[in-house]
């Protein structure tokens, strides 16, 4: 694939021909998104790397149930392109030299120690591949930041490669970087569909042809005028700057439905007609135990950290308000159950329906169910854990402790978790609790035995002949 662009001037740029593209990182992001790629580009050749040789192998599997990432339709794009132009493997070095594209798709996590512990990105990873790009990449190479990052980072980024800029060895080509931002948008659950029908892709940098070398990759499917180009600095800031306005809509959304439970009133009701306001729209305004996955959290502590770094205290502090609403979301709900279950839960059994952050994925990332379980394990409760993806060695790490039959226990079933439960608390919207029949499943319980909905999904009137008391989200009617 050959780009040619104009410069500010209006001279032609150097045409950009794109054969081999490097990821760096096959994680949630860096995985699902070279699968699109290289299926939607044939002409291209596809090399995600990364040092995790369980990661890798997971990929590599030839059976696609064992992909390390979750995601419905990823098994079947892998199929058409693994092996053809989309290849997985630990060979980082000789990754970056074949390449003529380069992403970044590594962790940022918060910082824990440190300036800016609990709230900075800790971008250890970025620097570590920016200057394994800079020791290992041949000729020009364009330089792509998909990892969500703090603004500016891409200033430091460009100052390690600038570094390594060249001549090199042999009579080879100069060794040369771009950089462009090019931060993903991704709803995990729908990571597929949103990358084969975005709502726009976003491409921030300085290098006119290097933004015209990645548009034209993306425009072997998305329409052009969904392509939209910013400087580094707008594309790096409007990642962090949408995952904080939806999740300030979820922390919005779930205030009101507390709100509605002591007035009588019913969030759902209320969403729909604000939602039907045109200014405001319908979604992300379902009520639940709070946000959660790898993003929301993390992105809005760093937009926090980075404007006090300015000055900016009072719009930290209102950024700071959605995460501790979003927190305080998840106690109340522990809170309730104990309540409502003679204010003590020391001994009893509570089945938690659903582990992942949210349906339709395995990621556990910050999910409201770790903050629910750990508050009801240290109020004594035994927990009977089923979620559908999840797997029970995760659900012991995000608990910090082993599965005991005195704190709690995997089930492979909902039946298993429901038998002698004293209540049921569903945490993940699984289609398959929808579609659970509680006539059967309430003579397994212990009575008087609740349903805690956390995502209000449950119809008061299905329940009317299982003697089962329900709270749902939102509804005063519990």
């Amino acid at each position: 694939m050959t780009t040619t662009a104009f410069t500010a001037a209006g001279a032609i740029a150097a045409p950009i021909q794109i054969r081999t593209i490097c990821c760096i990182g096959a994680g949630y992001v860096g995985g699902p998104t070279m699968a699109v790629i290289a299926d939607r580009c044939p002409d291209i050749q596809v090399l995600v790397v990364d040092l995790s040789v369980e990661r890798i192998a997971s990929w590599n599997d030839s059976d696609l149930t064992r992909l390390p990432v979750y995601e419905p339709g990823l098994d079947g794009v892998v199929a058409r392109c693994r092996g053809r132009n989309l290849h997985f493997s630990t060979e980082v070095d000789a990754a970056i030299a074949a390449a003529d594209m380069v992403f970044i798709a590594v962790n940022t996590p918060t910082k824990t120690r440190g300036i800016g512990a609990g709230q900075a990105s800790d971008l250890r990873w970025v620097e570590a591949c920016a200057r394994q790009v800079a020791r290992s990449a041949q000729g020009h190479t364009i330089v792509v930041e998909k990892s969500t990052l703090p603004v500016r980072t891409a200033e430091a980024v460009k100052a390690i490669l600038d570094a390594a800029q060249g001549p090199q060895a042999n009579s080879t080509p100069p060794r040369t970087f771009s950089v462009l931002s090019n931060p993903e948008f991704l709803a995990e659950g729908t990571a597929i569909s949103d990358l084969e029908a975005p709502d726009r892709v976003l491409i921030g940098g300085e290098d006119p042809a290097a933004i015209a070398a990645l548009a034209q990759v993306y425009g072997q499917w998305v329409n052009p005028e969904k392509i939209l180009r910013t400087n580094l600095w707008s594309s790096e800031l409007s990642k962090l700057t949408a995952n904080a306005f939806l999740a300030q809509r979820i922390s919005s959304i779930n205030s009101i439905a507390s709100l509605c439970e002591a007035t009588e009133a019913d969030v759902e009701e209320v969403a729909r007609a604000i939602g039907a306001d045109s200014r405001i729209g319908s979604k992300f305004l379902k009520a639940g135990p709070g946000f959660g996955g790898s993003c929301f959290q993390k992105d809005i502590l760093n937009l926090v950290y980075l404007c006090r770094h300015f000055g900016l205290s009072e719009v930290a502090d209102y950024w700071e308000s959605v995460v501790t609403l979003n927190r305080w979301q998840q106690h109340r709900i522990a809170a309730l159950v104990v309540q409502k279950l003679f204010g003590t839960v020391i001994g009893k059994r509570i089945a938690i329906l659903g582990f992942a952050f949210k349906a339709d994925t395995n990621d556990t990332r910050e999910s409201p169910a770790i903050s629910i379980c750990l508050d009801l394990l240290e109020e004594g409760a035994k927990l009977a854990i089923h979620d559908p993806k999840v797997d029970p060695a995760q659900i012991a790490r995000d608990l910090g402790q082993p599965s005991a039959a005195d704190a709690w226990i995997p089930c492979d079933d909902v039946t298993e978790a429901l038998d002698g439960a004293d209540a049921a608390v569903i945490l993940t919207e699984w289609q398959a609790y929808r579609e659970l029949d509680w006539d059967v499943m309430a003579p397994l319980m212990r009575h008087p035995a609740w349903i805690f909905d956390g995502r209000g999904m449950m119809d008061f009137m299905a329940l009317t002949s299982t003697n089962l008391h329900l709270w749902r989200v939102g509804c005063s009617n519990a």
